[in-house]
């Protein structure tokens, strides 16, 4: 189980007088076998949610515990060690290195076609086209996320952290990565995202707001309120 006990975060801002607070007295636990959606308006610090508990930020005050123990001072790799599995809202790109090259890094051995093409079909892309590229500027956005997420499943762990994973993937391949988050179902996994498809196949649904206290819930307590007329999140439009 990954919980985090009272978590505060905040940062000095060029020419102010005292540390602006992103986070504040943040407690909340996140089930094992199941899924977690993370929302909220822009500037709620989600994002820095999955920042802190991947360990490329620290918090100000507060702990993060996950099975029992408190991995607040863990290093990023320290936590990868433990399973978790970080997708970036903005992938990273690494020029001069292949798509085959860095799944081989994922995975931490050498991959046949047979298992690229796993990893790769898994995010609706074909092996042959993509595993002699590299993850440079030369790939849309899209095509950066979904090898991202490739990268992810080979992989593995036991945690997963998908920050706004449908960023820049068109609809027609929508269906088949809520198909593929539903199938982590049994990790403990936390999705950022405003996207209602993706709140429909969360077991719990947490809503953030920089003015008061997360507001959490099952997906049947929280989806109604979270949807308006057309199916938008309501949270993301402030409302």
């Amino acid at each position: 189980m990954l919980e985090l006990r009272h978590i505060d975060f905040s940062v000095k801002e060029e020419g102010g007088k005292k540390p602006a607070k992103i986070l504040s007295d943040i407690s909340l636990t996140f089930p094992e076998k199941s899924i977690t959606v993370i929302t909220g308006q822009n500037g709620s610090g989600k994002s820095t949610l999955i920042k802190l508990i991947t360990g490329l930020e620290r918090p100000t005050a507060g702990q993060i515990i996950y099975n029992g123990r408190d991995i607040t001072s863990l290093s990023v790799t320290e936590r990868a060690r433990l399973g978790f599995t970080t997708a970036f809202q903005q992938p990273v790109r690494f020029k001069g290195i292949t798509v085959k090259k860095l799944l081989d890094i994922a995975c931490g051995k050498q991959s046949n076609l047979g298992q690229l093409c796993e990893y790769l079909s898994q995010v609706g892309l074909c092996a042959r086209n993509y595993i002699d590229r590299e993850l440079d500027g030369s790939l849309s956005g899209g095509e950066a996320k979904r090898i991202e997420l490739a990268m992810a499943i080979a992989k593995g762990g036991d945690v997963f952290l998908l920050d706004e994973p449908e960023a820049g993937i068109d609809l027609w391949s929508f269906s088949d990565l809520t198909n593929l988050f539903a199938s982590l179902r049994d990790k403990t996994v936390l999705i950022v995202s405003h996207q209602s498809k993706i709140m429909e196949i969360a077991d719990n649904i947490v809503l953030l707001d920089k003015e008061s206290a997360p507001v959490t819930g099952t997906r049947g307590e929280m989806l109604p309120g979270l949807q308006d007329r057309n199916g938008v999140c309501a949270a993301r439009k402030g409302v």
